[in-house]
């Protein structure tokens, strides 16, 4: 959650009613202050059940009533399509779909979709990762002379940082994901910037450090 002072924007929305210990995001957000329908920018990194299951709630109404919701081309129109390609076993793939067909075209009339480095609101930027899924995305902020690099699911865990050329079940394409991780290695040692994992041990928080052998992550 970014409260710019003019914008109030939420990175990714939960995974909502997908187990029976998630769809808290709600009421974590008024315990901090924030009405879920004072948010007027939502933006997706990807289209995974965990990332999107807050768009909607368990009345399939939406979650962010008042938002602009912003995502890559690529992943609206791989998650609207034939979804052919996708890793893991059927049961796996099937709460991909389920989620997918749940809690996306709701928000069509809301949406504003976008193929390239762009600014989303002043301050807040996405930045093409590919790889994860298809048209996955990180996101920059910049405020004061800072910087804070959200990853999404680029990596999943510390260890992508030190071995950025592994990759997961979940990487639906291999190659681009570890391409767009070096990219986003060398973004991050380049405006020392903080970097947040949305999978990393809480609170997901740290910087990229470099060493002579490898990147190395370094918790805050």
């Amino acid at each position: 959650m970014i409260d710019t002072g003019r914008h109030q924007v939420l990175i990714d929305t939960g995974a909502g009613q997908l187990g029976p210990d998630t769809g808290k995001l709600p009421g974590n957000l008024r315990a901090a202050g924030f009405a879920p329908d004072g948010i007027d920018t939502v933006v997706l990194t990807h289209g995974h059940p965990d990332h999107i299951g807050g768009n909607t709630d368990e009345r399939g109404r939406i979650g962010f009533p008042k938002a602009r919701f912003v995502m890559g081309e690529d992943e609206w129109n791989f998650w609207n399509g034939e979804l052919t390609g996708l890793h893991g076993d059927e049961q796996l793939k099937k709460l991909l779909r389920q989620a997918a067909r749940r809690n996306l075209p709701p928000i069509r009339d809301q949406l504003d979709l976008i193929d390239r480095e762009r600014e989303i609101v002043p301050g807040i930027s996405a930045i093409p990762a590919p790889g994860h899924t298809p048209g996955h995305m990180a996101i920059s902020v910049a405020s004061g002379g800072e910087h804070l690099l959200c990853l999404g699911d680029a990596m999943l865990h510390p260890i992508h940082v030190e071995e950025p050329d592994w990759h997961a079940l979940t990487d639906f394409s291999p190659e681009k994901t570890i391409a767009s991780r070096y990219k986003l290695l060398t973004f991050a040692m380049d405006l020392n910037a903080r970097v947040f994992g949305f999978h990393f041990p809480f609170p997901g928080l740290g910087r990229i450090v470099r060493t002579p052998e490898r990147w190395r992550w370094q918790p805050l």
